[in-house]
């Protein structure tokens, strides 16, 4: 079993039932950033703060040191000479993730003119390719628009990850790997939701970055 998710499991037993599940989860987000894919993520209410949260944990540095890779680098020492050595240091490799439900002024346009329920599907129309991820947070498993949305993403050649409570709802069958939270209330689906995607952004760090050597310096 991976460390991270031994450390998972040692520090919330009952997550033990979606160990399969998160690991089909990392394989698919694996195989996505590996082939130059990127995460589309949508939720509401507390799950649309998850999906914000996963992209502050893969955009940037997590646990880990990321250099940008060798060869950005030399291109920034062309481009730029005397700012090169400055954005090499601070500037940070990342895992391109996009949290739908931040794009106000184009869901409360698309909420107002054609359908709300439609506005993350909408947005998977407008970003979504094939290779893509699509990750859906519901706690029942029934959200209408993110529902909306993996449908539109599965007929655009995305994979699909669902994050829900115990049933999966309507969810689980349109996605690829459902991780279902083997609790019922709300708030307890919640608290295990963040455990599990924070161990999804270690291993996805550690594959990516666990190696990364320190830029290039021409001082």
């Amino acid at each position: 079993m991976n460390q991270e998710m031994t450390r998972l499991v040692k520090k919330y037993p009952e997550l033990s039932a979606c160990l399969a599940d998160i690991e089909e989860a990392f394989f698919i987000l694996k195989e996505c950033f590996d082939h130059g894919g990127k995460l589309l993520l949508c939720g509401n209410g507390g799950s649309a703060s998850d999906c914000e949260h996963i992209v502050g944990e893969l955009m940037k540095g997590f646990l880990l040191k990321r250099p940008i890779d060798k060869d950005f680098q030399e291109r920034l020492f062309e481009v730029a000479p005397s700012d090169a050595e400055y954005l090499i240091n601070h500037l940070q490799g990342a895992l391109p993730a996009i949290s739908l439900i931040s794009h106000s002024a184009l869901m409360t346009a698309f909420s107002n003119d054609v359908d709300p329920s439609l506005v993350f599907a909408q947005q998977v129309v407008g970003y979504g390719k094939k290779g893509d991820v699509l990750f859906g947070i519901s706690t029942s498993g029934n959200s209408k628009n993110v529902l909306q949305a993996l449908k539109v993403a599965k007929a655009k050649g995305m994979c699909t990850i669902g994050l829900t409570g115990r049933s999966g709802g309507e969810i689980k069958d349109v996605c690829d790997v459902t991780i279902k939270v083997p609790w019922n209330d709300t708030p307890s689906i919640q608290e295990r939701h963040l455990p599990i995607y924070h161990s999804l952004c270690i291993m996805l760090e550690e594959e990516f970055f666990g190696n990364a050597e320190k830029y290039i310096s021409r001082t």
